[in-house]
């Protein structure tokens, strides 16, 4: 059974960090660029991180970049997001994704962790 969980999240002060976990089984992760989202109520889902099946290339979106940093370990096929100096407008439900690739002009998701996700609050 194909399966991504995601894990890390908590309740933290603003400036504090947080690393979140993508864990997969059933399939080898490096075989695919994942991805990181995160929704909060009232807002689209964002794009946060993307790492490529090699792992030899990231993105951030701006809103993240320079604050966040996204990387793998393919011993223990998973894929992580650290997540330093936290903001309020961080606050989302986070899930990660395997998706076609980082790259491409568009997102197109391959499979997901169907809905669960891991949530991030950030409030002082």
């Amino acid at each position: 059974q194909l399966q991504l969980v995601e894990s890390g999240g908590g309740l933290v002060q603003p400036g504090r960090s947080l690393r979140l976990s993508c864990a997969a089984s059933g399939f080898t992760l490096n075989s695919y660029a994942i991805g990181w989202f995160r929704q909060a109520p009232g807002k689209e889902r964002e794009r946060v991180s993307c790492i490529s099946g090699s792992g030899g290339s990231t993105n951030y979106a701006d809103s993240v970049k320079g604050r966040f940093t996204i990387s793998r370990d393919n011993a223990k096929n998973t894929v992580y997001i650290q997540m330093n100096s936290l903001k309020p407008e961080d606050t989302a439900v986070y899930y990660c994704a395997a998706i076609l690739a980082c790259s491409a002009p568009t997102t197109t998701i391959l499979f997901t962790s169907w809905g669960q996700g891991t949530q991030v609050t950030v409030s002082s």
